[in-house]
């Protein structure tokens, strides 16, 4: 059997997901990339998409994040998650709200600070669009 490597996903309210796993794929800033154990030491920040779980010889969970951190090591994975939730539970109507009140919000930016924090909404409403099953 090959190794596993643990799995952690942290919101800010909880720890979410804490199991072995085969292998994790996420959307890193600057790439997807994939941990399995054995993997060499990093820290990373993590852009809004969907983490993969693979277990079993399959993708066994799906979980959209709005971004965050990544560390891995040769035993773990830990992901600190702004927000995090199951790519099943995305409705269109969850991002049709975002997409619309982070539009609104770019409209509405006045100082450089405050565009800055609309472009991040709309590209976290953006990915889950993406991230959303298609029925």
């Amino acid at each position: 059997m090959a190794d596993k490597i643990k799995f952690e996903l942290v919101s800010p309210a909880k720890l979410l997901i804490s199991s072995p796993v085969d292998m994790v794929i996420v959307p890193g800033t600057e790439g997807d990339f994939g941990a399995l154990a054995q993997h060499a030491p990093m820290i990373t920040t993590v852009r809004p998409g969907v983490i993969d779980v693979h277990d079993g010889g399959k993708v066994s969970n799906r979980i959209f994040v709005a971004g965050g951190f990544a560390e891995v090591n040769e035993e773990r994975i830990t992901v600190l998650a702004e927000e995090a939730l199951p790519v099943a539970d995305i409705t269109h109507d969850m991002y049709s709200a975002r997409l619309q009140a982070a539009k609104e919000a770019l409209a509405d930016a006045k100082t450089d600070g405050a565009r800055i924090a609309a472009e991040q909404l709309l590209s976290i409403a953006q990915a889950m669009q993406a991230a959303a099953p298609r029925h």
